[in-house]
């Protein structure tokens, strides 16, 4: 298993200042993972870089040595396969990715011990619960190119989690993408700093408030 090189810290810190809905805006509205992969509980957030892991399913071998070969700022993306009949992680496995100082696991399946993990507020994404624990014996794979939640995700990407859900973007257009969004990110200030002048103006017109790009995009459907 080669390691996988941590993200410039500049990349990060770029990174930690947006969010899921912009970075997928401006990669065309895709980079999502499936919608059903959802944090366990609210306002669990995290930016990392992918340490990929792909298990058999019903199976978390591999996911135990990932969790232990791992470093402070990886975020473990794991196929589970979206099995269902086994919960790939609990409390344990999850308290220490935390004490390693993981910024969160994202898992295509199951796991377990919900009121722990929320108490835990450690960054734990999955399509759900399941109280029957997994089998040990593999196979697996650790750093190869993976799908989780649909997308392919390679080692080396970087993946940023909210509310919303999980967004990833290769590892090949981050500075493209992370430019792009924080420029979204100044349009949206403004947008919303137009809005709340409109909204004290008496008796507005409310196309003075519609964004630029409306009057052409809709023009085609007017003739």
């Amino acid at each position: 298993m080669e390691s996988v090189s941590l993200l410039a810290n500049e990349l990060i810190e770029r990174a930690k200042k947006l969010n899921t809905t912009l970075l997928a805006d401006v990669m065309g509205c895709t980079g999502s993972l499936d919608y059903r992969i959802k944090p366990v509980s609210t306002g669990m957030e995290f930016v990392g870089t992918a340490l990929t892991v792909s298990l058999r399913p019903g199976d978390n071998l591999f996911l135990h040595q990932a969790i232990y070969s791992a470093k402070k700022g990886h975020v473990l993306m794991v196929d589970g396969k979206g099995h269902t009949n086994n919960a790939y992680l609990g409390e344990l496995m999850a308290s220490s990715a935390q004490a390693i100082g993981i910024e969160g696991i994202i898992i295509d399946g199951l796991v377990r011990d919900k009121k722990a993990l929320e108490e835990l507020k450690f960054p734990i994404y999955s399509k759900g619960f399941n109280p029957n624990g997994p089998f040990k014996d593999g196979p697996g794979e650790i750093n190869e190119v993976i799908s989780c939640g649909g997308i392919r995700v390679a080692p080396g990407d970087l993946v940023v989690g909210d509310d919303d859900g999980v967004v990833v973007v290769p590892a090949n257009l981050i500075d493209e993408v992370l430019r792009k969004a924080t420029e979204k990110l100044s349009y949206e200030e403004k947008r919303l700093e137009t809005i709340a002048q409109y909204a004290h103006q008496e008796r507005p017109d409310p196309m003075s408030l519609a964004p630029k790009w409306l009057e052409n995009k809709i023009k085609q459907y007017q003739e």
